[in-house]
């Protein structure tokens, strides 16, 4: 779930700097905009940082709602992506020691027992919930129709990803992230692209004729 903790990650990364700049406004409950990273928090403050219960906004559209302490997701607290789907989490100083994350279409993510798309059962979720296609009908995602991948790009599963400008993109083309090296890579040898290539064997075969 290269996707999932890549998002965890960025989370974490991103409410620590957000930490450093929050205003030294004081107030039981406050509405507040961080202009450097275009967040926001509406929620309760103690001596000038986040802390109690609160609701802060990523400039993704990522969403945490939950407990702060110290200017930082502390207690009980859920993560809600714009696809959907949401990881509800114990967090310590910013970091989630444990959760549970659930899928747009209502699949929970388990570690241990996860058996979708392996090598023994290669079915996707919704084929499982709603039978195989027809014979002679391929499904190519969990999604039903497919998304239209743009030229040049993958599709990773949470948005399309860009080879050339490192960008990760949500399905409406709105930035999320960047990609760090493991990703790329994960990506290009995984994911579904926007374009076709012929096989090796049959390249081969082709030169060799010539």
């Amino acid at each position: 779930m290269e996707a999932m903790w890549l998002q965890k990650r960025e989370t974490c990364a991103s409410i620590r700097f957000a930490r450093m700049i929050v205003s030294m406004e004081t107030g039981p409950h406050q509405q507040q905009s961080m202009e450097l990273t275009g967040s926001s928090y509406d929620g309760s403050h103690k001596n000038g940082r986040m802390e109690g219960e609160g609701k802060y906004t990523f400039p993704t559209g990522t969403v945490y709602q939950g407990q702060m302490k110290d200017g930082m997701f502390h207690g009980e607290g859920v993560l809600y992506f714009p696809d959907g789907s949401k990881y509800e989490g114990t967090w310590a100083k910013g970091l989630s020691s444990e959760g549970k994350y659930t899928f747009s279409d209502g699949l929970e993510y388990d570690e241990d027992e996860w058996d979708f798309c392996d090598g023994y059962d290669r079915r996707f979720y919704t084929e499982r919930c709603n039978g195989l296609k027809p014979a002679g009908k391929s499904q190519l995602t969990n999604r039903v129709p497919p998304e239209e991948i743009p030229a040049g790009c993958y599709d990773c599963g949470d948005g399309f990803y860009n080879p050339a400008t490192r960008v990760v993109s949500d399905y409406e083309l709105k930035f999320l992230r960047y990609a760090d090296d493991d990703e790329h890579a994960w990506i290009v040898r995984t994911c579904r692209k926007s374009w076709e290539e012929l096989p090796k064997s049959t390249s081969n075969s082709s030169a060799n004729a010539q």
